[in-house]
C-alpha cells in the first residue's frame, strides 16, 4: 500500500490529473464506495482532503465511518464533470490518522467544522486510474463517438511486497483492457 505523496512521486502527471478532478469544484468532492458487515458495497459522497503529505477524508459518526474502522478497504470515485465523461478512481485502505498535530493542521485548512464527531482518515493507494474520453466523428452520421485515454498505475509493492511492475502507460481504447503486467 503506497501512500498518496509516494504514488504522486511515482505517478505526478496521473496524481495531478485524478487531483484536478477530484477538487474541480473547489474542495474535493466525490463518493466513497466502503465496504458493509454483510459485505455488501456502501457508497456516500464525500470531500476528500488532497495534500502534498496524503490522501485524506474526515468522516463523520457513520454507517461508511463504522465499515472503514471495522474493514478499511475503500474505493473514491470522482464526481462526474458537468462538461466531458472523465473519471478518476483511487481505491486502497483507510487507516485513522492519530497524530494529533496533522488532524489540527489538516482541519484548520480543510475547515472541517471543529464540534462535529468526525475522525480523519488517510487513503493508501492500491490502485489509481483516470479516463479522459476525447470525442471524435465516427465517420458517418449521428454523434460523435467517444475515445477513451485511460491511465491506471497499479501500487509497485502491490500484495507481495516487491517493488517489481511494468512502467504504466496510457492505454488508448474503446473498450475496456488492461495491460498485461
Amino acid at each position: 500500500m503506497a501512500s498518496w505523496s509516494e504514488f504522486a512521486a511515482d505517478e505526478p502527471r496521473l496524481a495531478d490529473g485524478i487531483r484536478l478532478l477530484m477538487q474541480q469544484y473547489g474542495p474535493g468532492f466525490g463518493y466513497l464506495a466502503t465496504v458493509r458487515a454483510d459485505g455488501g458495497p456502501r457508497v456516500h459522497p464525500v470531500s476528500p482532503v488532497i495534500t502534498n503529505e496524503g490522501l485524506f477524508c474526515f468522516v463523520i459518526d457513520s454507517p461508511k465511518r463504522r465499515d472503514l474502522e471495522r474493514d478499511g478497504r475503500y474505493a473514491l470515485h470522482s464526481f462526474p464533470p458537468e462538461e466531458s465523461d472523465d473519471e478518476a478512481y483511487v481505491a486502497g485502505r483507510a487507516r485513522p490518522v492519530s497524530d494529533d498535530a496533522t488532524v489540527a493542521r489538516l482541519a484548520l485548512a480543510a475547515r472541517a467544522a471543529p464540534h462535529a464527531d468526525w475522525r480523519l482518515f488517510e487513503f493508501t493507494v492500491d490502485v489509481a486510474m483516470l479516463a479522459r474520453r476525447e470525442h471524435r466523428a465516427t465517420g458517418g452520421p449521428g454523434e460523435p463517438a467517444p475515445c477513451p485515454a485511460v491511465q491506471v498505475w497499479l501500487d509497485p509493492a502491490g500484495a507481495t511486497g516487491e517493488a517489481v511492475r511494468p512502467a504504466p502507460a496510457p492505454l488508448h481504447s474503446g473498450r475496456h483492457h488492461r495491460r498485461a503486467a
